[in-house]
């Protein structure tokens, strides 16, 4: 049976393996699209190890918000072509369900999903796709009271793109009105980066280390001390700005501080609002990721095929 550009086409979209590998597999199955599925596992098992030393900093960060807790993921690919795929991007969605009553990654690892764990799922996904893949990370908020809020930027589709954040706002007030503040909140969170929530979660190590290396700076330039105490205090307002939370200007209006704005809408609706937590996940911030070159990679791809 010849093998039409319509079946392989079929095959990639279902599997999101490469051309020349969803050709060949089809080729052995007689154009049957299910069993070219099986051919492509059974020759990509064998390989998967191999693969999993290989750079994946692509794919999805996504949430799942379910009542009073929700969760963020990151999954990643080696290339963006499999991260748009539907398969790879509902796997990574379901994973994300699991993850909000699952607190550590290795748990996680170990549920059970479509009958195999989720660490199966994965060496059953490299072995299909012929890209390495791994659940990079997670990580869960929840309220006793209050609401759950996501915002998701560079969407690829709901709940899931390459940046995802999670704010909770624990509060008896409005829901709608939380729910509007949250996100604000979420998306002014996903555009400063902010590290901490208030001056609470900060180590005080990291206050002292900047605070050291900004007198050292300030004394090179050859300020008398007296003037370098002041310009310090100034500096390490800056600095918190940078990293907390509550020190930064709301993002949207400029001027007010994220903490004036939540004791506002807090007055505004009648009861008290507190940001309990945040997450940021930025699809593979912190990756160092391997330089290739385009031509060879074509020249090594023809070989192969």
């Amino acid at each position: 049976m010849s093998v039409t550009a319509e079946l392989v086409k079929e095959l990639r979209e279902k599997t999101g393996a490469g051309f020349m590998d969803c050709k060949k597999a089809l080729v052995a199955a007689n154009g049957d699209v299910d069993s070219a599925v099986y051919e492509l596992r059974k020759k990509g098992l064998t390989t998967a190890a191999k693969k999993s030393s290989r750079v994946a900093s692509e794919g999805v960060v996504c949430v799942a918000i379910d009542g009073k807790k929700g969760a963020v993921v990151e999954i990643n690919s080696e290339t963006d072509f499999v991260a748009r795929n539907k398969t790879f991007q509902n796997f990574a969605l379901e994973v994300a369900k699991l993850a909000i009553d699952n607190d550590q990654d290795s748990i996680l690892e170990a549920k059970m999903l479509n009958g195999n764990s989720v660490k199966d799922n994965i060496i059953d996904n490299i072995a299909v796709i012929g890209e390495n893949q791994n659940l990079r990370r997670s990580a869960r908020l929840s309220v006793d009271n209050g609401v759950i809020v996501s915002y998701i930027h560079s969407a690829f589709a709901d709940n899931l793109g390459k940046v995802a954040v999670l704010v909770a706002l624990e509060s008896k007030g409005d829901t709608e009105k939380l729910n509007e503040l949250g996100k604000q909140i979420a998306m002014h969170v996903a555009a400063t980066k902010p590290q901490f929530n208030t001056d609470a979660d900060v180590d005080p190590a990291i206050i002292e280390a900047e605070k050291n290396f900004l007198t050292e700076q300030a004394l090179a330039e050859g300020k008398p001390p007296a003037i370098v105490e002041k310009m310090i205090e100034g500096r390490m307002r800056k600095f918190k700005e940078e990293i907390v939370l509550e020190h930064q200007i709301f993002i949207i209006d400029g001027s007010t501080k994220i903490s004036k704005l939540v004791e506002d809408k807090s007055k505004e609706i009648g009861a008290e609002i507190k940001i309990k937590g945040f997450i940021n996940y930025v699809l593979g911030e912190g990756i160092e990721k391997k330089e290739e070159n385009f031509a060879d990679e074509v020249a090594e791809t023809i070989k192969k095929s």
